[in-house]
């Protein structure tokens, strides 16, 4: 089955076909993901695989500026409904590696699209993410590990992918059976060195 297909079926049925609206398991993936930030507040932030935008909304109270995409036309629908009332948030249908927004952001978080893409395509991905961040900035990834109809990469070849990327550091994981998030930066000083505490 081809990604497109796939992914029309899993939007087929529901304006939340993962459940991110009720069930725990999301409520708290998100709680650990919007608490690892090493920043309170980012300038300019992009999340990649948006889906319905209810990660987007949370992210949107920490960015002056956020860019939320997607592939597939439903969920770009979603996401601007649940984010239609946010000046700063654009939220955009784009294919990556193929599609690429201009500029570079502080916050990039890969939110459960690497493994859809084939090793060629991830490495592609990834090539272009490097020209993406700016100085100081982190990059997010978060991963099913299970496995399921459409993946074309496992997780641990997603996130070892990302961070291979040249300058960046790896600044926190958190590794449970059920999913990877994973953070890394190209700025050397950690929030408690910029807060001076040591």
């Amino acid at each position: 089955m081809s990604l497109d297909a796939h992914l029309d079926t899993v939007w087929a049925g529901s304006a939340d076909p993962w459940g991110y609206h009720e069930r725990w398991y999301e409520a708290r993936k998100r709680a650990l993901l919007m608490a690892s930030l090493d920043r309170p507040r980012y300038a300019k932030a992009w999340e990649t695989g948006c889906a319905n935008g209810v990660l987007t909304r949370a992210l949107a109270g920490r960015c002056g500026a956020l860019l939320a995409t997607d592939l597939h036309p439903r969920a770009v629908r979603e996401a601007r409904r649940q984010c239609g009332d946010l000046a700063h948030v654009e939220i955009a249908q784009m294919e990556h590696p193929r599609q690429w927004p201009p500029g570079r952001f502080d916050l990039v978080v890969v939110g459960e699209i690497g493994y859809y893409l084939a090793p060629d395509g991830l490495r592609e991905f990834a090539r272009r993410l490097r020209g993406s961040l700016a100085p100081r900035a982190l990059l997010v990834a978060c991963h099913w590990c299970a496995d399921f109809d459409g993946r074309r990469s496992s997780t641990d070849e997603v996130h070892a992918c990302l961070g291979a990327l040249p300058g960046m550091a790896r600044v926190f994981m958190h590794d449970e059976a059920d999913f990877l998030l994973e953070g890394w930066s190209n700025d050397p000083h950690t929030p408690a060195q910029r807060e001076g505490l040591r």
